[in-house]
């Protein structure tokens, strides 16, 4: 985040579990989950109009959620971190991996992967973060 507001301003970095932590989004049916997306993706279009770029990590938005914004949302990026859910899942770093059974995107809930995104990393979890990160960085400079 640090070097892409020294390249691009002012950028903030929010995860989907940071907004169903501060608007207390407490499901995870796939209903709940896609109006979730859509309100999510309106707070994006919201920041980023005023000037603000921002790095949303979120799983599992939807089709119909990436083409609205691509359609709203200027300078809009979609980068897909592409990871296997049995390697995310043994890790154990979710909570929602841990304490649910049942409505978890990759088990029971279809995930709907981005037909054409921006940029695509391929994370098989035996490089550094750092590395990664680099990786990105190197991408979205060639994307912009």
């Amino acid at each position: 985040k640090n070097q892409i507001s020294k390249i691009y301003g002012p950028t903030i970095f929010i995860s989907g579990d940071d907004m169903r932590r501060i608007f207390e989004l407490n499901k995870y049916t796939k209903e709940a989950r896609f109006a979730y997306g859509i309100k999510l993706a309106k707070f994006c279009k919201f920041v980023t109009g005023q000037n603000i770029n921002m790095i949303f990590a979120v799983v599992s938005l939807r089709d119909k959620i990436r083409k609205w914004n691509k359609k709203n949302i200027p300078n809009y990026i979609e980068i897909y971190i592409k990871a296997d859910i049995k390697k995310i899942m043994s890790i154990g770093k979710k909570k929602i991996y841990k304490n649910f059974n049942k409505n978890i995107v990759g088990i029971d809930i279809i995930p709907e992967f981005p037909k054409s995104p921006n940029i695509t990393i391929e994370n098989n979890f035996n490089k550094s973060i750092k590395h990664l990160s680099d990786e990105l960085l190197k991408k979205i400079k060639k994307t912009i």
